[in-house]
């Protein structure tokens, strides 16, 4: 029996939105067998084949700004569906011209560290910086830039968000987490969490709990795995006390 042709049927890898031809193009492939004069063709054959596929800068600045997303995100250790959102929302904000006059690498930071908040995952600012291409100030403008002319729905981050990370990586056992939970309840109701780090937060209620219930953890440990200094996870520390 004949097979009938289906048109919605598609043969090659599947689409995906973290290319910039959402996987549509095919690639003329390498091969370690051509030697000499063939292996320098089908290098140049490659060559012209990329550059007719990347056709403006507008194109070549996407698939740049894709690549580096999905760096961070492998860097990261983020889940995919974060890789397609950021680069959704970097098509956006290229869309929008807010790139103008911004590098491509803080975009691409921004547009991770954003769907980073708005999905509640725990990554500091500071975490995507240190793997980043582009430097704070690049990172902080593209934010600024798309929360402001896009809208994101990201509102303050909440420190419970960080409390089981930041166990797991200090080894407190599960009582000194939900003590902990319960003292971000309390700093929220004495309102000590307002204009703070919440990362900073989130590891001084893990210290006050640990230390409450004779767990053995340093300070400096604490506010290393927030990313913060010691004098910082002190200052909600002694208002704890208080």
């Amino acid at each position: 029996m004949k097979r009938q042709h289906n048109p919605h049927n598609r043969m090659g890898s599947p689409l995906t939105r973290s290319r910039h031809d959402r996987g549509l193009s095919t690639e003329i492939g390498r091969s370690t067998r051509l030697k000499g004069r063939k292996r320098r063709k089908f290098a140049r054959l490659r060559r012209q084949h990329k550059r007719a596929n990347i056709s403006s800068k507008a194109e070549r600045n996407q698939v740049y700004g894709f690549t580096e997303i999905r760096r961070l995100v492998g860097a990261l250790g983020l889940p995919r569906s974060v890789r397609d959102q950021a680069c959704a929302l970097f098509d956006s904000a290229q869309s929008e011209d807010l790139l103008r006059g911004r590098t491509i690498e803080g975009f691409a930071a921004a547009a991770v560290y954003a769907v980073c908040r708005t999905n509640g995952l725990s990554r500091t600012l500071a975490e995507v910086e240190a793997v980043a291409r582009g430097d704070e100030a690049e990172l902080s403008a593209a934010y600024d830039a798309m929360n402001r002319d896009l809208g994101l729905p990201t509102g303050p981050i909440d420190p419970r968000d960080y409390l089981p990370r930041y166990a797991d990586e200090l080894d407190l056992p599960t009582d000194v987490e939900r003590r902990a939970r319960e003292l971000v309840e309390t700093a929220e109701d004495r309102n000590l969490v307002s204009g703070k780090n919440p990362s900073g937060v989130a590891a001084a209620c893990l210290y006050t709990a640990a230390d409450a219930a004779d767990v053995p953890v340093t300070q400096a440990d604490a506010a290393a795995v927030a990313d913060v200094t010691p004098v910082t996870l002190r200052s909600t520390y002694y208002d704890l006390q208080d």
